[in-house]
């Protein structure tokens, strides 16, 4: 089923690009030869998308039609693009938001189609020296082959733009030649097919990826799309052995380039932007200038960071000032000295926890709790704060909900910049990090520990007791709004009207295949004496396992873990 171009495509549109470049992050990532062999651009662009994602989920309680989330979407991209890609990811976006601007909610394939030829020409005039074989090419291709799709509507006009971009991408050795070294093609490149092919998810209607929890797909919704297949793309060359990730590599014949990266929001008229460019040109390379209408981001690569930030000062006003090490030519990595404090514990266990009970629980176990609810899940950036404030030069994060998996690597990523050692144990529930918590040995050494540590949570199975927001689609069958869903490892297994009956059903199934520990974690919304029946149930039904007991105050009205 095919939709309409409206407000609720475009959010959608920016969900599935950020948990698809959440997936094709470290692939991406991999394959960054160009222009810095820094290992980033796929991260790059997830953190770039991640604030676009959050400004139109800012912007959606006001009702904006199909323009004005589109520049929601191109000014939280704008606002918190990271590196050369991201920057340049920032004005594609911009260049369609200005495009489709007049238009309303009335937009056409043909209001596509010049939407995706703007924001290709635009992102040309960003980069002050337009290489071929990178995003630029790629972007360039896909609104060609829109344009070739005249006749056809929305969703014909962006499978075309894909299939362009697809061809492009494969080609990008061909027309650079470090890329060919390397048997990779371009990974800014590759992250926008990313993007693009979430566009095209989004506008041909399928279903969106199930959520955690008690979220579930609507009775009546469409039925299931093609996933989104980030590794379909060719990341590797026929150069390359399949399968294999290269090694990072500067262009030969470059020799040693800037030895810093500066990023900055600039408040300056449009009128004086062309000259600073100029002054910038000169300072470095890798210069973009995106923006428009008074706020510019600048990203540059230089030896002069401080006049770099200088010349925005004589201008304007810049703010969210970022100047980084580029990685030598020589080693692909940052100067020597850039390490964490050695102050404070040699280790820290951070965790991600949905209520302040659990949070306790944890801080008194040695941990770092990071509360946060499902309605507000923390950000990449609140993760890698949260992982540089632990103070310790090796961290393992647990982030206790799947949905955190991306973000959670991503921060990771960013501490391991500032010289800490991190570990991110893929826990999917927080009586697994409970688990992993509790053989947690700082005494040992960080591989052993966490070794140790993904063991346990791995070997604890997790259930909950939600409830169903709306009548929906589940693996147990079609369940009406507000009754009480029992789930095992995510997925409902049982639903009715009882939570003492549900829970007990959860339990029984758990215990089936054998237990030790029962767990369980009462959540703020949990009935009166439940926690006491079940554990009067337990010790009747399965009187060989031990339970614990904690007051969780979390969202769901109980957690259970069984080990």
């Amino acid at each position: 089923m095919t939709r309409p171009l409206d407000a609720g495509t475009v959010r959608r549109w920016c969900r599935l690009s950020l948990d698809a470049l959440g997936r094709a992050r470290e692939d991406i990532d991999a394959i960054n030869v160009y222009p810095v062999a820094d290992g980033d651009t796929g991260t790059n662009l997830y953190l770039t998308m991640e604030s676009a994602a959050r400004a139109v989920e800012a912007a959606g309680a006001g009702d904006p039609d199909v323009a004005e989330t589109l520049r929601a979407m191109a000014h939280g991209a704008l606002i918190g693009a990271r590196g050369n890609s991201g920057t340049i990811l920032a004005q594609l976006l911009r260049g369609m938001a200005v495009e489709l601007g007049p238009v309303g909610d009335a937009v056409t394939a043909g209001d596509l189609r010049r939407a995706l030829r703007t924001a290709a020409d635009s992102a040309y005039r960003a980069v002050a020296h337009p290489v071929e074989g990178t995003m630029l090419t790629v972007a360039a291709a896909a609104a060609r082959a829109a344009e070739a799709a005249a006749g056809g509507g929305a969703a014909e006009t962006v499978t075309a733009a894909c299939e362009g971009a697809r061809e492009a991408l494969a080609g990008t050795p061909d027309r650079l030649p470090v890329l060919a070294r390397a048997g990779v093609v371009d990974a800014g490149g590759s992250g926008l097919l990313t993007v693009l092919e979430a566009l095209d998810v989004a506008v041909s209607g399928g279903a969106p990826v199930q959520g955690r929890g008690t979220r579930h797909r609507p009775v009546g919704s469409a039925g299931a799309h093609p996933p989104l297949r980030p590794g379909a793309r060719p990341l590797l060359t026929d150069a390359g052995p399949a399968g294999e990730r290269p090694a990072a590599c500067a262009p030969a014949d470059t020799g040693p380039g800037p030895a810093f990266e500066v990023i900055y929001l600039l408040d300056a008229d449009d009128a004086v932007v062309p000259e600073l460019r100029d002054r910038l040109d000169r300072m470095g390379d890798s210069l973009v200038v995106v923006g428009g209408d008074g706020l510019w981001h600048l990203h540059l690569h230089t030896d002069e960071p401080g006049a770099a930030v200088e010349a925005g000062i004589r201008v304007g006003r810049p703010h969210r000032i970022r100047i980084a090490h580029l990685p030598s030519a020589d080693t692909g990595t940052a100067p020597a000295g850039e390490t964490a404090a050695e102050t404070g514990p040699a280790r820290a266990v951070v965790a991600v926890l949905p209520g302040d009970g659990l949070a306790e629980l944890c801080r008194e176990a040695g941990a770092v709790p990071l509360t946060a609810s499902a309605d507000e899940p923390p950000s990449v950036g609140e993760l890698a704060g949260a992982l540089r404030a632990a103070g310790a030069p090796e961290v393992v994060l647990l982030p206790n909900d799947t949905a955190l998996w991306h973000p959670a690597a991503a921060a990771a990523q960013e501490a391991r910049r500032a010289g800490i050692r991190v570990s991110v144990i893929p826990t999917r529930s927080p009586v697994q990090g409970l688990a992993a918590l509790a053989v947690h040995a700082p005494e040992r050494r960080f591989d052993e520990d966490v070794v140790a540590m993904t063991s346990a949570a791995g070997a604890t199975r997790f259930g909950e007791l939600g409830t169903a927001e709306a009548e929906s689609w589940t693996s147990a069958g079609v369940c009406r709004a507000g009754a009480v869903l029992g789930l095992i490892d995510g997925d409902v297994v049982v639903f009715g009207d009882d939570h003492l009956r549900i829970a007990a059903e959860v339990l029984d199934r758990m215990l089936s295949g054998g237990g030790e520990l029962v767990t369980l974690v009462t959540g703020s919304g949990v009935p009166g004496g439940l926690a006491d029946r079940l554990e009067e149930y337990l010790r009747s039904r399965h009187p060989g396992v031990d339970t614990v007991r904690y007051e969780g105050r979390q969202g769901s009205p109980l957690l259970i873990g069984v080990e």
